[in-house]
Protein backbone atom coordinates (compact mmCIF):
# COMPACT_ATOMS: atom_id res chain seq x y z
CA UNK A 1 0.00 0.00 0.00
CA UNK A 2 1.20 3.46 -0.87
CA UNK A 3 0.59 6.68 1.06
CA UNK A 4 -0.92 9.39 -1.10
CA UNK A 5 -0.98 13.13 -0.51
CA UNK A 6 -3.62 14.61 1.78
CA UNK A 7 -7.04 14.85 0.17
CA UNK A 8 -7.14 11.75 -2.03
CA UNK A 9 -10.44 11.67 -3.87
CA UNK A 10 -12.61 9.06 -2.17
CA UNK A 11 -15.78 11.13 -2.43
CA UNK A 12 -15.94 12.35 -6.00
CA UNK A 13 -19.21 12.98 -7.81
CA UNK A 14 -19.22 9.41 -9.09
CA UNK A 15 -18.53 7.92 -5.65
CA UNK A 16 -20.44 10.08 -3.20
CA UNK A 17 -20.73 7.46 -0.50
CA UNK A 18 -18.64 4.53 0.63
CA UNK A 19 -20.61 1.47 -0.39
CA UNK A 20 -21.56 -1.30 1.98
CA UNK A 21 -21.75 -4.07 -0.57
CA UNK A 22 -21.80 -7.07 1.69
CA UNK A 23 -24.96 -8.33 3.39
CA UNK A 24 -24.46 -7.98 7.11
CA UNK A 25 -27.44 -9.53 8.80
CA UNK A 26 -27.04 -13.17 9.72
CA UNK A 27 -29.91 -15.64 9.20
CA UNK A 28 -31.35 -13.41 6.44
CA UNK A 29 -29.32 -14.88 3.59
CA UNK A 30 -28.83 -18.50 2.54
CA UNK A 31 -25.50 -20.22 2.51
CA UNK A 32 -25.37 -20.20 -1.32
CA UNK A 33 -24.51 -16.86 -2.90
CA UNK A 34 -25.46 -16.63 -6.57
CA UNK A 35 -24.64 -14.08 -9.24
CA UNK A 36 -26.29 -13.40 -12.59
CA UNK A 37 -23.79 -14.11 -15.35
CA UNK A 38 -23.99 -12.64 -18.86
CA UNK A 39 -23.45 -14.64 -22.03
CA UNK A 40 -19.86 -15.46 -23.01
CA UNK A 41 -18.65 -15.02 -26.58
CA UNK A 42 -16.54 -16.88 -29.17
CA UNK A 43 -14.78 -13.60 -29.97
CA UNK A 44 -12.59 -13.98 -26.90
CA UNK A 45 -11.30 -17.39 -27.98
CA UNK A 46 -10.73 -16.92 -31.70
CA UNK A 47 -9.29 -13.43 -32.17
CA UNK A 48 -5.52 -13.66 -32.43
CA UNK A 49 -3.59 -12.04 -29.59
CA UNK A 50 0.04 -11.00 -29.19
CA UNK A 51 2.16 -8.55 -27.19
CA UNK A 52 2.27 -4.89 -28.17
CA UNK A 53 5.86 -3.99 -29.17
CA UNK A 54 7.79 -2.01 -26.57
CA UNK A 55 9.93 1.04 -27.22
CA UNK A 56 8.16 2.01 -30.46
CA UNK A 57 5.60 4.59 -29.33
CA UNK A 58 1.84 4.42 -29.10
CA UNK A 59 1.09 4.37 -32.85
CA UNK A 60 2.54 1.79 -35.23
CA UNK A 61 2.33 0.92 -38.91
CA UNK A 62 2.06 -2.54 -40.38
CA UNK A 63 3.25 -3.43 -43.88
CA UNK A 64 0.99 -5.79 -45.84
CA UNK A 65 1.96 -7.29 -49.20
CA UNK A 66 -0.89 -7.81 -51.64
CA UNK A 67 -1.41 -11.04 -53.55
CA UNK A 68 0.67 -11.22 -56.73
CA UNK A 69 0.26 -13.30 -59.87
CA UNK A 70 2.57 -13.58 -62.87
CA UNK A 71 1.74 -11.46 -65.90
CA UNK A 72 2.79 -11.55 -69.52
CA UNK A 73 3.62 -7.83 -69.66
CA UNK A 74 5.98 -5.69 -67.66
CA UNK A 75 3.14 -3.35 -66.62
CA UNK A 76 1.37 -6.22 -64.84
CA UNK A 77 -1.98 -5.94 -66.64
CA UNK A 78 -2.33 -9.32 -68.37
CA UNK A 79 -2.58 -12.30 -66.03
CA UNK A 80 -0.89 -15.46 -67.20
CA UNK A 81 2.38 -16.97 -68.33
CA UNK A 82 3.58 -17.27 -71.91
CA UNK A 83 5.06 -20.67 -72.68
CA UNK A 84 7.40 -20.58 -75.65
CA UNK A 85 9.06 -23.29 -77.64
CA UNK A 86 12.68 -23.34 -76.64
CA UNK A 87 13.73 -24.63 -80.07
CA UNK A 88 12.00 -21.89 -82.07
CA UNK A 89 12.75 -19.08 -79.64
CA UNK A 90 16.46 -19.76 -79.46
CA UNK A 91 16.98 -20.89 -83.03
CA UNK A 92 20.62 -20.96 -83.87
CA UNK A 93 21.74 -20.57 -80.27
CA UNK A 94 22.03 -22.66 -77.19
CA UNK A 95 18.56 -24.05 -76.45
CA UNK A 96 18.66 -22.73 -72.89
CA UNK A 97 20.85 -19.71 -73.57
CA UNK A 98 20.21 -16.23 -72.27
CA UNK A 99 20.81 -14.17 -75.39
CA UNK A 100 17.23 -12.83 -75.33
CA UNK A 101 17.23 -12.21 -71.60
CA UNK A 102 20.46 -10.25 -71.87
CA UNK A 103 18.86 -7.64 -74.11
CA UNK A 104 18.09 -4.30 -72.47
CA UNK A 105 14.51 -3.55 -71.43
CA UNK A 106 13.03 -0.69 -73.44
CA UNK A 107 9.61 0.68 -72.47
CA UNK A 108 9.43 3.30 -75.21
CA UNK A 109 9.54 1.36 -78.44
CA UNK A 110 7.21 -1.58 -78.98
CA UNK A 111 9.31 -2.83 -81.87
CA UNK A 112 12.40 -2.99 -79.70
CA UNK A 113 10.43 -4.69 -76.94
CA UNK A 114 9.10 -7.27 -79.36
CA UNK A 115 12.57 -7.88 -80.68
CA UNK A 116 13.86 -8.30 -77.17
CA UNK A 117 11.06 -10.64 -76.21
CA UNK A 118 9.54 -8.14 -73.78
CA UNK A 119 6.18 -6.38 -73.47
CA UNK A 120 3.78 -8.42 -75.57
CA UNK A 121 5.89 -9.27 -78.58
CA UNK A 122 5.24 -12.53 -80.39
CA UNK A 123 8.55 -13.90 -79.15
CA UNK A 124 8.11 -13.13 -75.44
CA UNK A 125 10.64 -15.02 -73.36
CA UNK A 126 9.86 -13.48 -70.00
CA UNK A 127 6.93 -13.07 -67.65
CA UNK A 128 6.74 -10.78 -64.66
CA UNK A 129 5.61 -10.57 -61.05
CA UNK A 130 4.91 -7.15 -59.61
CA UNK A 131 4.66 -6.57 -55.87
CA UNK A 132 2.08 -4.34 -54.25
CA UNK A 133 2.09 -3.33 -50.60
CA UNK A 134 0.01 -1.29 -48.19
CA UNK A 135 0.79 0.56 -45.00
CA UNK A 136 -1.87 0.41 -42.29
CA UNK A 137 -1.61 2.44 -39.10
CA UNK A 138 -2.97 1.46 -35.71
CA UNK A 139 -2.63 2.73 -32.15
CA UNK A 140 -3.11 1.52 -28.61
CA UNK A 141 -6.23 2.28 -26.57
CA UNK A 142 -6.97 1.89 -22.88
CA UNK A 143 -10.01 1.44 -20.64
CA UNK A 144 -10.15 1.55 -16.83
CA UNK A 145 -12.84 -0.16 -14.76
CA UNK A 146 -13.26 0.52 -11.04
CA UNK A 147 -15.59 -0.88 -8.42
CA UNK A 148 -17.36 1.29 -5.82
CA UNK A 149 -15.31 2.30 -2.77
CA UNK A 150 -15.55 -0.43 -0.15
CA UNK A 151 -15.01 -0.31 3.59
CA UNK A 152 -13.21 -3.49 4.61
CA UNK A 153 -14.74 -3.26 8.09
CA UNK A 154 -17.84 -4.70 6.42
CA UNK A 155 -16.06 -8.04 6.37
CA UNK A 156 -16.15 -8.17 10.16
CA UNK A 157 -19.94 -8.35 10.24
CA UNK A 158 -20.81 -9.83 6.85
CA UNK A 159 -22.66 -13.14 6.59
CA UNK A 160 -20.80 -15.78 4.55
CA UNK A 161 -18.15 -13.23 3.70
CA UNK A 162 -15.97 -15.61 1.72
CA UNK A 163 -18.86 -16.60 -0.55
CA UNK A 164 -19.89 -12.97 -0.97
CA UNK A 165 -16.38 -11.89 -1.86
CA UNK A 166 -16.14 -14.73 -4.35
CA UNK A 167 -19.39 -13.54 -5.95
CA UNK A 168 -17.99 -9.99 -6.14
CA UNK A 169 -14.80 -11.22 -7.82
CA UNK A 170 -16.81 -13.37 -10.24
CA UNK A 171 -18.86 -10.32 -11.18
CA UNK A 172 -15.70 -8.31 -11.82
CA UNK A 173 -14.27 -11.10 -13.97
CA UNK A 174 -17.51 -11.22 -15.97
CA UNK A 175 -17.24 -7.47 -16.53
CA UNK A 176 -13.77 -8.01 -18.00
CA UNK A 177 -14.93 -10.84 -20.28
CA UNK A 178 -17.90 -8.84 -21.51
CA UNK A 179 -15.71 -5.78 -22.18
CA UNK A 180 -13.19 -7.81 -24.20
CA UNK A 181 -15.89 -9.58 -26.21
CA UNK A 182 -17.48 -6.25 -27.13
CA UNK A 183 -14.08 -4.81 -27.99
CA UNK A 184 -13.07 -7.67 -30.28
CA UNK A 185 -16.41 -7.68 -32.12
CA UNK A 186 -16.51 -3.90 -32.56
CA UNK A 187 -12.94 -3.80 -33.83
CA UNK A 188 -13.64 -6.59 -36.30
CA UNK A 189 -16.69 -4.69 -37.53
CA UNK A 190 -14.61 -1.53 -37.89
CA UNK A 191 -11.74 -3.13 -39.77
CA UNK A 192 -13.39 -5.54 -42.23
CA UNK A 193 -13.43 -4.34 -45.84
CA UNK A 194 -16.62 -6.09 -46.93
CA UNK A 195 -20.24 -5.38 -46.08
CA UNK A 196 -22.87 -7.79 -47.42
CA UNK A 197 -26.44 -6.51 -47.68
CA UNK A 198 -29.28 -9.04 -47.84
CA UNK A 199 -31.59 -7.23 -50.25
CA UNK A 200 -33.82 -10.00 -51.62
CA UNK A 201 -36.03 -7.60 -53.58
CA UNK A 202 -36.03 -8.56 -57.24
CA UNK A 203 -38.41 -5.75 -58.22
CA UNK A 204 -36.40 -2.86 -56.85
CA UNK A 205 -32.92 -4.31 -57.18
CA UNK A 206 -32.92 -5.76 -60.70
CA UNK A 207 -33.14 -9.36 -59.52
CA UNK A 208 -29.98 -9.19 -57.42
CA UNK A 209 -30.77 -10.61 -53.97
CA UNK A 210 -27.37 -9.76 -52.51
CA UNK A 211 -25.11 -6.75 -52.65
CA UNK A 212 -21.43 -7.01 -51.80
CA UNK A 213 -19.80 -3.74 -50.82
CA UNK A 214 -16.10 -3.40 -50.22
CA UNK A 215 -13.63 -0.63 -49.67
CA UNK A 216 -12.62 -0.62 -53.33
CA UNK A 217 -16.20 0.20 -54.38
CA UNK A 218 -16.41 3.31 -52.25
CA UNK A 219 -18.93 2.38 -49.57
CA UNK A 220 -20.57 5.52 -48.20
CA UNK A 221 -22.85 6.21 -45.27
CA UNK A 222 -25.67 6.65 -47.77
CA UNK A 223 -25.21 3.04 -48.91
CA UNK A 224 -24.92 1.47 -45.48
CA UNK A 225 -22.48 2.71 -42.90
CA UNK A 226 -18.96 3.94 -43.48
CA UNK A 227 -16.41 2.22 -45.67
CA UNK A 228 -15.02 -0.90 -44.06
CA UNK A 229 -18.27 -2.24 -42.64
CA UNK A 230 -19.05 0.23 -39.86
CA UNK A 231 -22.83 -0.10 -39.89
CA UNK A 232 -23.94 2.31 -37.19
CA UNK A 233 -25.62 5.39 -38.63
CA UNK A 234 -26.15 3.99 -42.13
CA UNK A 235 -29.31 3.65 -44.15
CA UNK A 236 -31.34 0.46 -43.85
CA UNK A 237 -33.41 1.05 -46.98
CA UNK A 238 -31.61 -1.72 -48.88
CA UNK A 239 -31.81 -4.37 -46.14
CA UNK A 240 -34.97 -6.29 -47.00
CA UNK A 241 -34.46 -10.00 -46.43
CA UNK A 242 -33.28 -12.49 -43.84
CA UNK A 243 -29.93 -14.24 -43.97
CA UNK A 244 -29.88 -17.20 -46.36
CA UNK A 245 -27.62 -19.97 -47.57
CA UNK A 246 -27.55 -18.32 -51.01
CA UNK A 247 -25.89 -15.27 -49.46
CA UNK A 248 -23.39 -17.43 -47.59
CA UNK A 249 -22.62 -19.46 -50.71
CA UNK A 250 -21.64 -16.28 -52.55
CA UNK A 251 -19.59 -15.14 -49.58
CA UNK A 252 -17.89 -18.52 -49.34
CA UNK A 253 -16.66 -18.51 -52.93
CA UNK A 254 -15.56 -14.88 -52.73
CA UNK A 255 -13.45 -15.82 -49.71
CA UNK A 256 -11.84 -18.71 -51.56
CA UNK A 257 -11.01 -16.56 -54.58
CA UNK A 258 -9.74 -13.84 -52.26
CA UNK A 259 -7.14 -16.16 -50.73
CA UNK A 260 -8.87 -17.03 -47.47
CA UNK A 261 -8.40 -20.80 -47.78
CA UNK A 262 -4.88 -20.88 -46.37
CA UNK A 263 -5.91 -20.20 -42.77
CA UNK A 264 -9.40 -21.66 -42.68
CA UNK A 265 -10.54 -23.16 -39.39
CA UNK A 266 -10.99 -26.63 -40.89
CA UNK A 267 -11.20 -28.73 -44.05
CA UNK A 268 -13.77 -31.18 -45.33
CA UNK A 269 -13.29 -33.17 -48.54
CA UNK A 270 -10.48 -30.84 -49.52
CA UNK A 271 -12.63 -27.73 -49.11
CA UNK A 272 -11.95 -25.04 -46.48
CA UNK A 273 -14.42 -24.47 -43.67
CA UNK A 274 -14.78 -20.91 -42.38
CA UNK A 275 -16.34 -19.55 -39.18
CA UNK A 276 -19.68 -17.75 -39.16
CA UNK A 277 -20.38 -15.85 -35.94
CA UNK A 278 -24.12 -15.36 -35.68
CA UNK A 279 -27.05 -15.47 -33.28
CA UNK A 280 -28.95 -18.63 -32.44
CA UNK A 281 -31.89 -17.35 -34.46
CA UNK A 282 -29.76 -16.84 -37.56
CA UNK A 283 -28.16 -20.29 -37.26
CA UNK A 284 -31.61 -21.86 -36.86
CA UNK A 285 -32.89 -20.01 -39.94
CA UNK A 286 -30.00 -21.27 -42.06
CA UNK A 287 -30.23 -24.89 -40.94
CA UNK A 288 -34.00 -25.10 -41.35
CA UNK A 289 -34.09 -23.44 -44.75
CA UNK A 290 -35.96 -25.56 -47.29
CA UNK A 291 -33.67 -27.87 -49.25
CA UNK A 292 -30.74 -27.69 -46.85
CA UNK A 293 -31.70 -29.83 -43.87
CA UNK A 294 -29.90 -32.92 -45.17
CA UNK A 295 -26.63 -30.99 -44.95
CA UNK A 296 -26.93 -31.20 -41.17
CA UNK A 297 -28.27 -34.75 -41.01
CA UNK A 298 -25.50 -36.39 -43.03
CA UNK A 299 -22.56 -34.22 -42.06
CA UNK A 300 -20.21 -36.19 -39.79
CA UNK A 301 -16.92 -34.52 -40.71
CA UNK A 302 -14.30 -33.83 -38.06
CA UNK A 303 -14.38 -30.37 -36.48
CA UNK A 304 -11.19 -28.27 -36.53
CA UNK A 305 -8.95 -28.20 -33.48
CA UNK A 306 -9.62 -24.52 -32.71
CA UNK A 307 -13.38 -24.88 -33.07
CA UNK A 308 -14.01 -28.16 -31.20
CA UNK A 309 -13.35 -26.71 -27.69
CA UNK A 310 -16.16 -24.20 -28.32
CA UNK A 311 -18.71 -27.00 -28.42
CA UNK A 312 -19.24 -27.03 -32.20
CA UNK A 313 -20.00 -30.55 -33.39
CA UNK A 314 -20.25 -30.16 -37.17
CA UNK A 315 -20.08 -27.70 -40.03
CA UNK A 316 -22.87 -26.60 -42.34
CA UNK A 317 -22.27 -25.82 -46.03
CA UNK A 318 -18.70 -24.66 -45.56
CA UNK A 319 -19.16 -22.81 -42.26
CA UNK A 320 -18.92 -23.55 -38.55
CA UNK A 321 -21.78 -21.76 -36.82
CA UNK A 322 -20.38 -20.03 -33.74
CA UNK A 323 -23.17 -18.67 -31.61
CA UNK A 324 -23.02 -15.09 -30.38
CA UNK A 325 -26.37 -14.32 -28.78
CA UNK A 326 -25.28 -10.73 -28.22
CA UNK A 327 -24.85 -10.11 -31.96
CA UNK A 328 -25.24 -6.45 -32.95
CA UNK A 329 -28.82 -5.43 -33.71
CA UNK A 330 -30.20 -2.23 -35.16
CA UNK A 331 -33.53 -0.52 -35.55
CA UNK A 332 -34.88 2.16 -37.86
CA UNK A 333 -34.09 5.65 -36.74
CA UNK A 334 -34.83 9.09 -38.09
CA UNK A 335 -34.21 9.94 -41.76
CA UNK A 336 -33.74 6.29 -42.71
CA UNK A 337 -30.76 5.79 -40.42
CA UNK A 338 -30.24 2.68 -38.32
CA UNK A 339 -29.27 2.89 -34.68
CA UNK A 340 -27.65 0.29 -32.45
CA UNK A 341 -29.81 -1.47 -29.86
CA UNK A 342 -27.88 -2.85 -26.90
CA UNK A 343 -28.91 -6.22 -25.40
CA UNK A 344 -28.82 -4.81 -21.86
CA UNK A 345 -29.93 -1.64 -20.19
CA UNK A 346 -28.12 -0.37 -17.10
CA UNK A 347 -29.68 1.47 -14.19
CA UNK A 348 -27.48 2.40 -11.24
CA UNK A 349 -24.95 -0.08 -12.55
CA UNK A 350 -27.38 -3.02 -12.60
CA UNK A 351 -27.79 -4.71 -16.00
CA UNK A 352 -31.22 -5.83 -17.18
CA UNK A 353 -32.33 -7.46 -20.43
CA UNK A 354 -33.41 -4.87 -22.99
CA UNK A 355 -36.78 -5.77 -24.54
CA UNK A 356 -36.04 -3.55 -27.54
CA UNK A 357 -33.14 -5.83 -28.44
CA UNK A 358 -35.50 -8.78 -28.94
CA UNK A 359 -37.68 -6.82 -31.34
CA UNK A 360 -34.92 -5.06 -33.29
CA UNK A 361 -35.39 -5.44 -37.06
CA UNK A 362 -31.81 -5.78 -38.26
CA UNK A 363 -28.94 -8.01 -37.19
CA UNK A 364 -25.33 -8.53 -38.22
CA UNK A 365 -23.40 -11.77 -38.64
CA UNK A 366 -19.68 -11.98 -39.32
CA UNK A 367 -17.49 -14.32 -41.30
CA UNK A 368 -14.57 -14.55 -38.90
CA UNK A 369 -11.14 -15.10 -40.42
CA UNK A 370 -8.00 -15.27 -38.25
CA UNK A 371 -5.95 -13.10 -40.63
CA UNK A 372 -8.18 -10.02 -40.54
CA UNK A 373 -6.57 -8.45 -37.49
CA UNK A 374 -4.58 -9.15 -34.35
CA UNK A 375 -5.16 -7.74 -30.89
CA UNK A 376 -1.90 -6.63 -29.30
CA UNK A 377 -1.93 -6.25 -25.50
CA UNK A 378 1.00 -4.58 -23.71
CA UNK A 379 3.04 -6.87 -21.49
CA UNK A 380 3.38 -5.94 -17.79
CA UNK A 381 6.28 -3.54 -17.27
CA UNK A 382 7.99 -3.23 -13.90
CA UNK A 383 10.65 -0.60 -14.57
CA UNK A 384 14.10 -0.14 -16.05
CA UNK A 385 17.60 1.12 -15.13
CA UNK A 386 17.08 0.56 -11.44
CA UNK A 387 13.63 2.19 -11.41
CA UNK A 388 11.05 -0.32 -10.24
CA UNK A 389 7.31 -0.10 -9.69
CA UNK A 390 4.34 -2.43 -9.56
CA UNK A 391 3.71 -3.86 -13.03
CA UNK A 392 0.21 -3.40 -14.48
CA UNK A 393 -1.65 -6.30 -16.04
CA UNK A 394 -3.41 -4.80 -19.08
CA UNK A 395 -5.61 -7.83 -19.67
CA UNK A 396 -8.16 -6.49 -17.18
CA UNK A 397 -7.18 -8.35 -14.03
CA UNK A 398 -8.75 -6.61 -11.04
CA UNK A 399 -6.50 -5.69 -8.14
CA UNK A 400 -7.43 -4.37 -4.70
CA UNK A 401 -6.26 -0.78 -4.35
CA UNK A 402 -6.03 0.91 -0.96
CA UNK A 403 -4.75 4.50 -0.99
CA UNK A 404 -4.01 5.98 2.41
CA UNK A 405 -5.24 9.50 3.02
CA UNK A 406 -4.90 11.56 6.18
CA UNK A 407 -8.36 13.05 5.91
CA UNK A 408 -10.44 10.40 4.16
CA UNK A 409 -8.74 7.06 4.72
CA UNK A 410 -6.28 7.39 7.63
CA UNK A 411 -6.71 3.79 8.81
CA UNK A 412 -6.47 2.23 5.37
CA UNK A 413 -9.87 0.57 5.68
CA UNK A 414 -11.31 1.96 2.44
CA UNK A 415 -10.33 0.65 -0.98
CA UNK A 416 -11.65 -0.48 -4.32
CA UNK A 417 -11.04 -2.95 -7.14
CA UNK A 418 -9.39 -1.55 -10.28
CA UNK A 419 -8.78 -3.21 -13.63
CA UNK A 420 -7.02 -1.79 -16.69
CA UNK A 421 -7.60 -3.01 -20.24
CA UNK A 422 -5.33 -1.91 -23.09
CA UNK A 423 -4.98 -3.17 -26.65
CA UNK A 424 -4.08 -2.14 -30.18
CA UNK A 425 -5.86 -3.69 -33.17
CA UNK A 426 -3.27 -4.51 -35.81
CA UNK A 427 -4.98 -4.70 -39.24
CA UNK A 428 -3.65 -7.40 -41.53
CA UNK A 429 -5.71 -8.93 -44.35
CA UNK A 430 -8.87 -6.97 -43.77
CA UNK A 431 -10.21 -7.93 -47.19
CA UNK A 432 -10.93 -11.43 -45.84
CA UNK A 433 -13.50 -10.21 -43.31
CA UNK A 434 -17.23 -9.93 -44.01
CA UNK A 435 -20.07 -8.26 -42.11
CA UNK A 436 -23.50 -9.51 -43.24
CA UNK A 437 -26.50 -7.38 -42.34
CA UNK A 438 -29.99 -8.82 -42.75
CA UNK A 439 -33.57 -8.18 -41.75
CA UNK A 440 -35.06 -10.42 -39.09
CA UNK A 441 -38.16 -11.17 -41.14
CA UNK A 442 -39.76 -13.34 -38.47
CA UNK A 443 -39.62 -10.41 -36.06
CA UNK A 444 -40.57 -7.88 -38.75
CA UNK A 445 -43.87 -9.65 -39.30
CA UNK A 446 -44.82 -9.14 -35.65
CA UNK A 447 -43.98 -5.48 -35.25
Amino acid sequence: MARDQVGADFASASNVAINTILAEEANRIGSDVHTRMMHTSPWIDLVKKSAFPEGMGYQLTTLIYDRSLPTTDVDGDNVGVNWNSVASLQSGASAFGTSVLDQPLNDTADSVQAANGVGGGSNDARNFVNFGKKLKSYSIQRAIIESPRINVDDLRYAAHRQEQLRAVLDSLAESTRHSWAERYRDEYDRLVDNTVICRGDATNDAGNPTEFLDSNEGVTTDALGAAGGDLDGGSASKVKSDISNAVLDKTYFKMIRGGGSAEAYGRENGRPVFALVCSSEASNTLMKEDGFRDDVRYNNARVGDLIAPLGVEKSFRGFYHLIDDLAPRYTDGSDGAITRVEPYTVTNGIAAVNGAYDSALYEVAYVLHPSVYESQIPAPFGGTNGLTFSPVDYSGEFKWTNILSETVNPDGTIGFFRGILAAASKPIKTELGYAIIYKRTGIAAKV
